[in-house]
């Protein structure tokens, strides 16, 4: 079975005109019924999976007889979810699987949930190799309710988030009056019995193993034997960030040659005293770097540290929660600005609301960036940060949060050249007006924001049809102001024609040229 890039490369000229009027937003129900009852299997996909269609077109999708073309709408990220949770009962597997895997979208973003019962009918009815992905649409009230939900069926899907549950809510699965739910919980509840992770610890290096020596309930049996005959030259490190490692391992641990085994031992929460102290004064910075970060750091340790030769341990320290901002404000760090300033999955757990106010109000960039990330972020703080001298701060804000002012949106866009700045186009707040100014700009991606601007006017419209760069091409092609003899002109043109056909200014009689004709022409 050809692959969705394989269909769209195997597309001729026709086809690709008419996947371009399948994404034409003047294109009425009509139009978009008679592509998909008439144009070919890569038309179908560009319809069903890249666009928002009407009700109309949707009764149509769903009823359609090709299984690709139904597939396709089952991972369509543009339409509501409770359409494409129609296909919950289609009676392809191949259908269905499309459906739990979800529409495919950039991380950290996540599909809009599909409806809750749509998801419990799923978990309840699909085989289990179709539900891996399921979770990624699933809303957050589901999650909790899963472990109390009244059928069995869907409680047994609740322990998959086992290490989230409270106590109680464990052993409420454990002594579930369900057996297949008893035996769900058991499964997760065994990783923190040391003997069983002991007696299924495989002898060699592999994914079990790694997973186990860092996450599961480690035996003294298993620790001893790390210690004495390792598997693999990563296992003391693996065991060190382990939280039932005992302390007195933790202790020897501290003293490793391996200076990655002493930096996960500088990270762990029940540091001792001595351990800790030594780690302060570890030959590596490394090692040294992440005892810096450690929460119960005391005022000496946290002065040694704070004029240590390494910039990054320095740096490090200068953000310790137990340090004031005149301490701070002593401390010679540098703050980096080669690091990618990118949306971030949203905190299940928001953050204390005046610890995010220190942060935003202190005159560490660091502290302001951490601040910035947070989605809750009240219209104040806002507004100071979309106005902060450090770009990291307000690049972040930019990002993460729901309510970015639209010119500080611009301003991110046009300071941040990484490859996460594309996201930022695509924020409802993202500014359409005025961005003609840019149609002259020396960086390809701000000239093309010319091609957003509704009032960019004609001949300027045309001149970014014939750019150097592609992506600004295929902008301008698709913009309402392109002279229509241009508009026509590129409909031949091999690269353009897909853009062109997408042009909401195309006429309905080159519209009705295109259908009749099956795209191809002649133009």
């Amino acid at each position: 079975m050809r692959t969705p890039d394989q269909i769209w490369e195997e597309a001729d000229l026709p086809a690709r005109r008419l996947a371009g009027l399948a994404l034409n937003p003047s294109a009425t129900p009509d139009v978009l019924r008679r592509l998909l009852d008439e144009a070919p299997l890569a038309v179908r996909m560009v319809l069903c999976r890249d666009r928002d269609l009407p009700v109309a077109v949707v009764d149509a999708v769903v009823e359609h007889p090709d299984r690709r073309t139904r597939g396709f709408f089952a991972v369509n990220p543009h339409v509501d979810p409770a359409q494409r949770a129609r296909l919950v009962d289609d009676p392809e597997w191949f259908v269905r699987a499309h459906l739990a895997d979800g529409p495919r979208v950039t991380s950290p973003e996540r599909p809009e949930p599909l409806p809750d019962a749509t998801v419990v009918r799923m978990l309840l009815t699909y085989e289990s190799e179709h539900l891996w992905s399921l979770y990624r649409q699933m809303s957050p009230e589901l999650i909790r309710a899963l472990p109390t939900h009244p059928d069995p069926g869907a409680r047994r899907h609740g322990v998959f988030h086992w290490h989230r549950m409270a106590d109680e809510e464990r052993a409420a699965l454990l002594a579930d009056p369900d057996e297949r739910v008893r035996e769900a919980a058991q499964n997760c509840a065994r990783y923190d019995d040391p003997a069983w992770v002991e007696s299924e610890l495989p002898d060699r290096p592999c994914h079990s193993r790694t997973y186990l020596l860092l996450h599961s309930a480690l035996s003294r049996a298993v620790v001893e034997g790390v210690l004495t005959a390792p598997a693999g030259k990563d296992d003391k490190a693996m065991i060190a960030g382990n939280p039932t490692l005992p302390p007195d391992v933790a202790a020897l641990l501290a003293a490793d040659p391996d200076p990655e085994v002493r930096k996960k031992i500088a990270r762990r929460a029940d540091l001792r005293p001595a351990e800790r102290h030594a780690l302060v004064a570890d030959p590596d910075p490394v090692v040294r770097r992440a005892i810096a970060r450690h929460p119960d750091l005391g005022a000496g340790e946290r002065r040694a540290l704070a004029v240590d030769p390494d910039p990054a341990v320095r740096l490090a320290v200068s953000v310790h929660p137990a340090l004031g901002e005149e301490e701070r404000a002593r401390i010679d760090y540098t703050v980096p600005m080669d690091r990618p300033f990118c949306a971030h999955v949203e905190n299940p757990a928001p953050r204390d609301p005046e610890a995010v106010r220190r942060d935003a109000l202190s005159g560490h960039p660091l502290l302001r960036r951490a601040a910035a990330e947070e989605r809750t972020l009240p219209p104040d703080l806002v507004a100071r940060l979309a106005d902060d001298d450090d770009p990291g701060v307000r690049v972040l804000l930019a990002q993460n949060h729901p309510d970015a002012p639209a010119a500080l949106l611009l301003r991110s866009f046009l300071e941040c050249t990484g490859p996460e700045r594309a996201r930022l186009t695509s924020r409802p707040d993202f500014p359409r007006t005025g961005l003609a100014a840019y149609a002259g700009h020396a960086d390809p991606q701000v000239r093309a924001l010319a091609a957003r601007d509704p009032d960019t006017a004609p001949a300027t419209v045309e001149r970014l049809t014939r750019d150097p760069d592609p992506q600004v091409r295929s902008a301008g092609a698709r913009h309402p102001n392109l002279p229509p003899d241009r508009l026509a002109g590129l409909l031949a043109d091999e690269e353009l024609a897909h853009a062109a056909a997408a042009n909401p200014a195309l006429d309905p009689a080159t519209v009705d040229r295109l259908l009749t004709t099956c795209g191809r022409g002649p133009w």
